[in-house]
């Protein structure tokens, strides 16, 4: 038993011996690029830094308590935060109802639908954002249609008026990325067992119960997936803001997000190298925190 043992012991240091070996590269990347890039922009988050004489000045938690008294990363703050709780359940909701139906086997044509529906996620988003830029200009089709309606007699101005701006990103957020979650939620509902649906149908549950008792719970670890890659995702917003507002997070900083505003600092200003990494640091836990709370809520559904 004892040579046994021993045998045993020496082909597991071999199998994890190997296992290094083979992770080495992927683990020095990542070290290099990600655990050294996060540990240097904290560094600089408590200096001020100037980088074109490569000079830092220690600052502490000045950084970090500027943020709380600057008007405009509070303005970002909120953008961002409007953008994630309204574009996050919205785009969660329109995957899953449009995957549900797309799964009834009775509807014809749906694979031509799918492919139709899940072009624009294969568009880059810099392009679509100059689409709905056209789109919802003052003299787009969207605003000829609501004049052809009778709704109103003069244009809106969507992509100068601050009440107007930021939901244009946000509508083509959630028209750009609903196809992508509903193919992972179209996936799943593959493997869900008809007998579910089939016992549920002699209990006489009708299709929104099916949808609720049984679909939905089913498809609870997809929907923690879908949530926090699309939080991640918003309160990363950066290219559409500052194509939209050519880098500016206008009009009236209606569409400055907490990315855009990193950038401004980070590359827009003289000696700002240092804010720009405390706010980077903070919407970093911003991120965690609010994924954290999200995976906890969908968990104790």
């Amino acid at each position: 038993m004892e040579i046994s043992k021993s045998k045993k012991t020496k082909a597991q240091r071999q199998e994890i011996s190997q296992a290094w070996i083979f992770l080495a590269p992927a683990i020095i990347v990542v070290s290099i690029f990600f655990v050294l890039a996060v540990l240097f922009a904290v560094y600089l988050s408590f200096n001020d830094v100037n980088l074109f004489t490569n000079t830092y000045t220690f600052k502490g938690i000045d950084n970090y308590l500027r943020i709380f008294q600057d008007k405009k990363a509070l303005i970002a703050m909120k953008n961002t935060a409007t953008f994630a709780f309204i574009v996050v359940p919205l785009q969660t909701i329109f995957a899953l109802v449009i995957a549900y139906i797309l799964s009834n086997k009775g509807i014809k044509g749906k694979k031509l639908f799918r492919m139709i529906y899940f072009l624009p996620t294969l568009t880059s988003s810099s392009a679509l954002t100059i689409i709905f830029m056209f789109i919802f200009n003052i003299y787009g089709p969207v605003n000829d249609f609501f004049m052809s309606l009778g709704l109103y007699s003069e244009p809106i101005n969507f992509l100068q008026e601050p009440a107007y701006a930021l939901k244009v990103i946000m509508v083509m957020n959630i028209w750009s990325t609903v196809p992508y979650y509903m193919t992972i939620y179209l996936a799943s509902l593959v493997d869900l067992p008809e007998t579910l649906y089939e016992a549920a149908a002699i209990d006489g549950a009708t299709a929104v119960d099916k949808l609720r008792y049984i679909t939905i719970p089913y498809l609870r670890p997809i929907t923690t997936y879908v949530l926090l890659t699309g939080i991640i995702g918003t309160f990363q917003m950066f290219d559409q803001a500052y194509i939209f507002s050519n880098g500016s997070g206008g009009p009236n900083n209606s569409t400055l997000t907490i990315s855009l505003m990193i950038y401004q600092y980070a590359f827009g200003q003289m000696n700002t190298m240092g804010y720009a990494a405390a706010l980077a640091i903070v919407l970093a836990v911003i991120i965690f925190v609010a994924s954290r709370f999200a995976e906890k809520l969908n968990s104790e559904r």
